[in-house]
């Protein structure tokens, strides 16, 4: 799923040649050394003082396979990559920890002493964080003596050098690109958890309300709870607040009291405080709708029905999920050479990063700045577009999926006065044939519309949210009138294209029109019978939606037990955060349940929509209603009455 490279440059760091760590075919050769340490204390310490100039990209940086610790009884070195007159082998450096500070000229061990190279010494322990070696703010007494003994420069020992490369390692972008090299170390969990189990949960959630159609709403509300309870608590024990199983950014063995905390932990104690409040708000609806379970009943025993007698509904949202499954593969593919993609190039730096050359043997103060990935506009553009191209063919792929299920439905009501042996099969491939032929240009334009309108939405939702943290909102009374109205303005549109937007796949399968007119005919027809469609369908959609987040959440509760097992938790498999994708799994989860629970929601939309036109077509008197939808209209008027 993600090649060598693309791993590489997502999590591993860049020495001062630009090479990428652990990359085999650098100069030289660094095959397994892929842990970034830097070299020059007082370089990362002055990176970390409040207004230097000097950046920690810039200061002098190699890759080794374990971070060095100071010796208790002498003085350890780190020295550079072996070239020119150092004539070892990258495997004989590695032997020697890194250390050949005896072998150099009296003029190289001057330059090493002045914290200028080939050699710097090991004054501060040292841990794997993320793949990079943090400095730990406790130096080595015996080691600075020991250098001190040897004429050594002064070596700064402050917070500050632990505070630099923390901040280095949990920048914005580092965390972007750890979370996006989680993805692709979970592909396998993604596919498991998020492609194939939330299949098997959606054919069984729909074989159960064919044939236990008066259980299934009950079953669906206490497992929906169960599962968003346990999802909640399993965001609690990886924040840390229940138990001992918090996520650690340290990889590999080492000194149980030190303690290293990244940003990735915030990012989860903030999700496990957004979990809680959605838990007590679901539970808490859950119990509202008790009393209206019964409704929803029988309106899904019409959809039962229906699947019953076109049993091909069942089977057919296999078709677009494995588009889809394809469509996801090779999307989080490129996804990730996106991510991957920048440049290395050098930095332009102006201060002091002096350090001595093995290959010209001295000390050299021209193009010593350190490398950095850059990334152009135009990734960024093809990164957005890559996005919004995903949200509207998952809208496209699930609205071809609609329109064909509507279509298939429609000939079932439609020919109930002409009943063959053909109906209960053959509609679904009817449907697919006309959608292929004649409506694949407007189910486009109408995710189209929709996707860009609700993208538009999120920019501008984005924009508010930071006036409001910036507290940058108009201060005139029409300012403040203008910036409500246009959120206002954006949620209606917003909600009139989502409710009309599945009513005109509807009409597009029922009558073949384009998307817009469809639109007019279904918004003119749920205007003419609101009172009917929110009695009836209300309920249904509300147990259909959880539905969809019992599958979904299903896929989090199993994507998070594999993602906590030791393979992913230590090693080169080690995630950072198991919050992308267990979130990944979640959408993907939701996605999957949409394409199959669309084979009731339409089917009971699309009864509903042609009862409506056939009671106008033919004055008020619906003439090809079956008869299980005629006594559900009937019990929900006797229910209406009951109630007022």
């Amino acid at each position: 799923m993600m090649t060598f490279e693309v791993r590489h440059k997502l999590t591993y760091g860049l020495d001062y040649k630009g090479n990428v760590c652990g990359d085999k075919h650098a100069h030289p050769g660094l095959h397994q050394l892929e842990l970034k340490y830097w070299l020059n204390p007082n370089q990362v310490y002055q990176s970390g003082v409040k207004d230097s100039q000097f950046k920690l990209s810039n200061a002098r940086s190699i890759c080794l396979l374990d971070c060095p610790t100071p010796l208790e009884d002498s003085l350890s070195w780190v020295c550079d990559y072996p070239e020119g007159d150092i004539h070892l082998s990258m495997d004989d450096w590695i032997d020697r920890n890194y250390d050949y500070y005896e072998i150099l000229t009296p003029e190289m061990k001057n330059a090493s002493l002045q914290l200028q190279g080939p050699c710097y010494p090991v004054i501060f322990p040292s841990v794997n964080v993320y793949w990079s070696c943090q400095y730990i703010a406790r130096a080595s007494n015996a080691s600075l003596r020991h250098w001190k003994q040897m004429g050594g420069v002064d070596i700064k020992e402050d917070i500050v050098v632990d505070k630099s490369i923390h901040s280095f390692i949990n920048s914005r972008s580092s965390v972007l690109k750890r979370y996006m090299a989680d993805i692709g170390k979970a592909w396998p969990v993604l596919i498991v958890c998020g492609g194939l189990l939330p299949l098997f949960l959606s054919v069984v959630w729909l074989l159960m309300i064919r044939y236990f159609v008066a259980a299934m709403p009950w079953i669906t509300v206490a497992f929906f709870n169960i599962l968003i309870i346990t999802v909640t608590v399993f965001y609690y024990l990886k924040a840390g607040w229940i138990g001992n199983d918090a996520i650690s950014p340290i990889i590999g063995d080492h000194d149980p009291y030190i303690h290293v905390f990244g940003r990735e932990l915030n990012h989860l104690r903030a999700a496990a405080i957004l979990m809680t409040f959605v838990m007590v708000l679901s539970i808490l609806t859950s119990i509202a709708i008790v009393r209206r379970i019964l409704m929803g009943t029988s309106v899904l025993k019409v959809a039962a029905k229906v699947i019953g007698e076109v049993q091909a509904l069942i089977i057919f949202p296999v078709i677009p999920y494995s588009i889809l499954a394809i469509f996801y593969m090779v999307w989080i593919s490129a996804a990730l050479h996106l991510f991957s993609s920048g440049q290395v190039v050098q930095n332009n730096c102006n201060t002091n990063c002096c350090a001595y050359d093995l290959l010209s043997e001295k000390v050299n103060c021209d193009h010593c700045c350190g490398y950095s990935i850059r990334y152009t506009p135009h990734i960024a553009v093809a990164i957005f577009f890559h996005l919004f191209g995903c949200y509207w063919a998952t809208k496209f792929f699930i609205a071809c999926s609609s329109t064909v299920i509507a279509g298939s439905v429609a000939s079932y009501y439609w020919t109930r006065g002409e009943t063959s042996s053909e109906v209960p099969v053959l509609p679904v491939f009817d449907s697919m044939k006309r959608l292929i032929r004649y409506s694949l240009g407007s189910v486009a334009l109408g995710s189209l519309i929709v996707s860009f309108v609700e993208s538009i939405r999120f920019i501008l939702e984005s924009f508010r949210r930071k006036l409001k943290v910036t507290e940058t909102t108009p201060d005139s009374w029409f300012g403040k009138m203008v910036y409500h109205t246009s959120q206002g303005c954006l949620r209606c549109v917003e909600w009139t294209i989502k409710s009309v937007n599945r009513n005109a796949y509807i009409m597009i399968a029922i009558t073949g029109k384009s998307f817009c007119r469809s639109s007019a005919i279904a918004t003119e027809l749920i205007m003419n019978n609101i009172l009917r469609l929110v009695r009836l369908n209300v309920i249904g959609d509300v147990i259909l939606f959880l539905g969809k987040l019992f599958v979904s959440l299903s896929s989090a509760v199993f994507g998070f037990l594999v993602l906590d097992t030791h393979k992913y938790s230590s090693g080169h498999n080690k995630l950072s955060s198991p919050l992308l994708p267990v979130l990944v799994c979640w959408t993907l989860g939701y996605v999957v349940a949409t394409l199959f629970f669309a084979v009731v929601e339409m089917s009971i939309d699309t009864l509903i929509l042609s009862f409506c036109q056939d009671s106008e077509e033919h004055e008020g008197t619906a003439q090809f209603a079956p008869l299980l939808l005629m006594e559900t209209l009937n019990e929900q008027n006797d229910m209406q009455r009951l109630t007022q």
